[in-house]
């Protein structure tokens, strides 16, 4: 307003006051504008992310809670079950975790474009993709003692982890249908019930884990069934719940599923390519370790810097959940911007968690151990690893949820591409580099996948701002 007249008008002079409250109020109001979109954003993205972090974490935990159990049995039996839990059963859980974040893209689509009744016939098709997938993976557990002798792991060792992996497949099947039946729910905004299952499912799995371990000493076999009953918990809680608590979206079975299977199958790989390749890199890593000197401590304390790292990504995950679904929404309802403002809250709010975290893990770094192992070497070596882990846990805290935005824009295939790039064709090689040449042991591999981190942040950040 005031800048108008000032081209050599005399009244310039006396207008600049009132100028200058006009633009301070314009200013004033942009920014309560934007305080509130981001408040409103926020209250949309905490009521996925809030029950998604409690849900994930407790889900997680069982893993833990018995990697901590077998643990405390002596440094064999933590790396056989760390072997058969992180690298086994790990190189599955990616492809499938991954594969039904399909349902991501269709159900958060279809949940904001009001086609209900889609949401139920989607999940199905996703049912049945999974179980045949994970028929085709059978030889995974199955050879596993063999293959992991073949990648030249500890004899002792590989045949612990080949013992646990056999017991391990009844928990293989049930990823075919609870990953389905979470994103079904998280799509429409359901995780509260996902929060309270995987709660239930945690108090169950210390108390089979106790059990089984110690009362009836079975061992790391015992490991194995405690974390079978409660992923079996989960899935027939949650069919359950769908069952009688989702008439808009659950109708039935129907034949419909069949139809549309090749399309769905694509889908449902690329998605499973773009999650795995990084779930798989880091398998690969653990799987190094068997060649170093001092292999089973080697193993022991990546595994735990691992397992910490496994723990903490499950909030960025939330974030990713989170991400997908309100991209997906928005994009359903035709609404763009929106969908790239979602985007910028989490990436934020995300970082902010992830930054504070880091700064927590770096302080009580000489402690962070003993809940897996009472092993001084172990607890030593996690220690000097400390530091590389921070940085990690402050990496997964961004790139997980500029991921998020593929998955709600079905874009898949753009995360998938610079996945592999960055992992496998700069992050593996500078890791293997140096430890063999500089002789950096545990920490050239750790070093490596924090770059391979870094470079896939950038490519994301971009592909994020196109969708």
């Amino acid at each position: 307003m005031g800048s108008s007249n000032r081209n050599g008008d005399i009244t310039d002079a006396l207008l600049p006051a009132e100028g200058e409250v006009i633009i301070k109020n314009d200013d004033e109001e942009e920014n309560n504008d934007l305080t509130r979109r981001v408040w409103v954003e926020t209250k949309k993205i905490w009521q996925i992310v809030g029950p998604a972090i409690f849900g994930r974490i407790s889900s997680y935990s069982m893993n833990i809670v018995t990697q901590g159990f077998a643990g405390h049995l002596g440094e064999v039996q933590l790396a056989s079950i760390s072997i058969a839990n992180t690298v086994i059963v790990g190189f599955n859980f990616g492809l499938l975790l991954g594969m039904a974040s399909a349902l991501e893209t269709l159900c958060g689509q279809a949940f904001g474009a009001k086609r209900y009744h889609m949401l139920g016939i989607y999940m199905q098709r996703s049912w049945i993709v999974l179980f045949l997938c994970s028929f085709l993976l059978l030889p995974v557990y199955v050879c596993a003692s063999p293959i992991l002798k073949l990648l030249g792991q500890p004899e002792d060792v590989a045949e612990g982890s080949g013992i646990v992996a056999i017991w391990l497949l009844p928990l293989h099947f049930s990823f075919a249908f609870l990953f389905p039946l979470q994103r079904f729910l998280q799509s429409q905004l359901k995780n509260q019930i996902i929060a309270w299952v995987a709660l239930v499912a945690l108090g169950i799995s210390v108390f089979t884990s106790w059990l089984f371990i110690y009362t009836l000493d079975f061992g790391v076999v015992g490991a194995a069934i405690a974390l079978d009953v409660s992923w079996w918990f989960m899935v027939f809680s949650l069919f359950v719940y769908v069952r009688f608590g989702c008439p808009l979206t659950w109708t039935g079975f129907s034949m419909q599923a069949f139809s549309g299977l090749w399309e769905f199958l694509q889908l449902s790989v690329a998605s499973g390519v773009m999650l795995c390749l990084e779930n798989w890199y880091y398998r690969i890593l653990v799987l190094m370790t068997g060649y170093m000197k001092n292999a089973t401590v080697a193993i022991d304390a990546l595994s735990v810097c691992m397992s910490i790292s496994g723990w903490e990504i499950m909030i960025p995950l939330a974030f990713f959940a989170a991400t997908g679904v309100r991209v997906a929404n928005e994009l359903g309802a035709g609404n763009d911007k929106a969908a790239k403002f979602a985007t910028k809250v989490s990436v934020v709010q995300s970082t902010i968690i992830g930054l504070i975290l880091c700064i927590i893990i770096v302080l009580i770094r000489d402690k962070i151990a003993l809940i897996f192992t009472s092993s001084s070497d172990v607890l030593q070596e996690v220690d000097k690893l400390s530091v590389l882990l921070g940085i990690t846990i402050l990496l997964n805290s961004v790139q997980p949820v500029l991921s998020g935005v593929a998955v709600g824009s079905g874009r898949q295939a753009y995360v998938a591409y610079i996945n592999l790039g960055c992992y496998y064709i700069i992050g593996l090689p500078l890791g293997i580099l140096m430890e063999r040449v500089f002789k950096l042991g545990v920490k050239a591999e750790n070093a490596g996948a924090r770059v391979a981190k870094w470079s896939s942040i950038h490519p994301d950040d971009q592909s994020a701002n196109k969708h």
